[in-house]
Formats: structure tokens, C-alpha cells, sequence
């Protein structure tokens, strides 16, 4: 079971691999593993195998028919953001770029930070503010935050809510 499992796994990848990684010119052979892929799965049986080749099916076409144009079309509306050359030096530069930009904005954010925790501790001071609104708010924010560590949890598990897999 595991081994089909990976079969269908890897040809699975590579055929977004090569969708992502070359466009146009290599539709044929990506219509053709993903047809390999329905095989495999339509050989190893079972009650939704017939669905998931179904649905396998319909996505190779909808690329296939969609996949040029879209790509032309999304890098047409996102123009302004291609740094031209497109080039390893380029991606280094835009990468240094962005580290100094984000390491430039430390001394507001901890502003910031210090200006919400002065708020936070003027708001635990006077009772009188403390009405039904601000205490269902200062709730709800505290039950986001434990649902957000919860899903993370979660997450890094593997998504098992039951424990870490050994």
C-alpha cells in the first residue's frame, strides 16, 4: 500500500515540477504522466480511485487547454514587479534588499510594541474601562491566539491530534 502510495506521490510531483518549472513546451509530456498516474491508480482499485482519475483527468485538460495563457496573463498583470535581468545576482541583490529593509524597521516596531503594551497596562489600571465589550473583546483575542498555537501544533505534528508520530 505504501509503495503505491509513493508511486502516485511521485509522479504526482513530478508533474508539477515540470508544469511549474518549464510551461508550455512540456504539456504533452505532463498529459502524459498524469495519464500514467490514472492508470496507477485506476490498476490499484479502490471505491474512490475512479473519482481522483476523474478529477486527474479534468485538471490535465483544464491546464493543458488554460495553462499558456494563464501564465501569460498572470506575468502581464505582475510586470511591475519582474526586476529585469532575471538573473542569480538579481535575486541575490533583491534578497539583500529586502534583510536591510526589514532590519531598518526594527526601531518601530519595537516603538510600537512598547506603545500597545502602555496602552494594554493603562487599560489594567482603570477598572472603569473594564465594561463588557473590552472584556468579551480581551476573551476573544485570548481564545484566537490558543486556537492559533492549537493549529500549529497541529500542523507540526503532521496533522495528528492525538500526538507525535514515533
Amino acid at each position: 500500500m505504501a509503495s503505491r502510495f509513493q508511486q502516485f506521490q511521485t509522479k504526482t510531483i513530478q508533474v508539477s515540477r515540470l508544469v511549474t518549472k518549464n510551461g508550455g513546451p512540456y504539456y504533452k509530456e505532463m498529459k502524459e504522466r498524469a495519464t500514467q498516474v490514472s492508470q496507477l491508480v485506476t490498476k490499484n482499485g479502490g471505491p474512490y480511485c475512479r473519482e481522483l482519475m476523474e478529477r486527474a483527468i479534468q485538471v490535465s485538460q483544464l491546464v493543458t487547454k488554460n495553462g499558456s495563457s494563464y501564465y501569460r496573463e498572470l506575468m502581464e498583470r505582475n510586470k511591475t514587479y519582474i526586476k529585469e535581468p532575471s538573473s542569480v545576482e538579481t535575486c541575490q541583490l533583491l534578497a539583500k534588499q529586502l534583510f536591510y529593509t526589514r532590519l531598518a524597521s526594527i526601531p518601530r516596531r519595537y516603538e510600537a510594541f512598547w506603545k500597545e503594551l502602555d496602552s494594554l497596562k493603562e487599560l489594567l489600571k482603570t477598572k472603569e474601562a473594564w465594561n463588557i465589550e473590552n472584556a468579551s473583546m480581551a476573551a476573544l483575542i485570548g481564545v484566537e491566539c490558543y486556537a492559533w498555537f492549537f493549529g500549529g501544533e497541529i500542523i507540526g505534528r503532521g496533522f495528528t491530534i492525538t500526538g507525535y508520530h514515533v
